[in-house]
């Protein structure tokens, strides 16, 4: 019996990456225009994640700033809510339940890109967040489950919508976990060339 529902996980995982195969491509193929753009342009990719997808987001800008498969010229990323000193901030009530948003404030510039990872319905925090990266003329890319909530009506025409298909928080980690390392190798092939056909043309 516990084997079953052990096995049962890698099941519906490899279920629903094989859906997001055809329901996340084409979002994730126009999000790496968007951070493209922007890193090419001189900005820099602000990233943000609350509990389990913070996490998320931290890794991926290590893989942003470091290498993802190939070595290669460290891209311009930054984590929000990693500097414990900020989160922790008594500046008052209002700072302290909005770091990120200050963060964002503070760094957030015209052209960069704001990456925002949600498992569950995005909560104030995130609609905060979206808020502020308009303000300062940011991009927005967010990664969601299948329920988006408010944040759909914040979302620009010129913004990006990651949504995986399911409401199941550890299947949306799992599936925006191969979303960002699919997103980190079309920016190495848009920016270094594809690896194999490079390998083809030596004699």
């Amino acid at each position: 019996m516990l084997l079953h529902r052990i096995q049962q996980h890698f099941v519906d995982g490899a279920d629903l990456q094989f859906q997001c195969a055809q329901a996340v491509g084409p979002a994730l193929e126009a999000a790496v225009g968007v951070v493209l753009a922007g890193l090419t342009g001189g900005g820099k990719v602000l990233a943000w994640g609350s509990g389990v997808s913070a996490a998320l987001a931290q890794s991926f800008v290590a893989q942003l700033v470091g290498r993802f498969e190939r070595d290669r010229p460290e891209l311009a990323a930054l984590a929000l809510g990693a500097n414990a000193a900020i989160v922790t901030s008594a500046l008052g009530t209002e700072a302290a339940a909005e770091p990120m948003v200050r963060q964002l404030r503070a760094l957030g510039m015209p052209g960069d890109v704001l990456v925002l990872i949600c498992a569950g319905v995005p909560g104030p925090d995130a609609l905060a967040a979206v808020a502020a990266a308009h303000e300062r003329e940011m991009t927005v890319v967010a990664l969601t489950g299948t329920r988006a909530g408010e944040l759909l009506a914040l979302l620009r025409e010129s913004d990006v919508l990651v949504s995986v298909p399911t409401e199941r928080a550890a299947r949306v980690h799992e599936a925006q976990l191969v979303a960002l390392h699919a997103l980190c190798d079309a920016l190495d092939v848009q920016l270094l060339g594809d690896e194999l056909e490079t390998e083809n043309l030596e004699p």
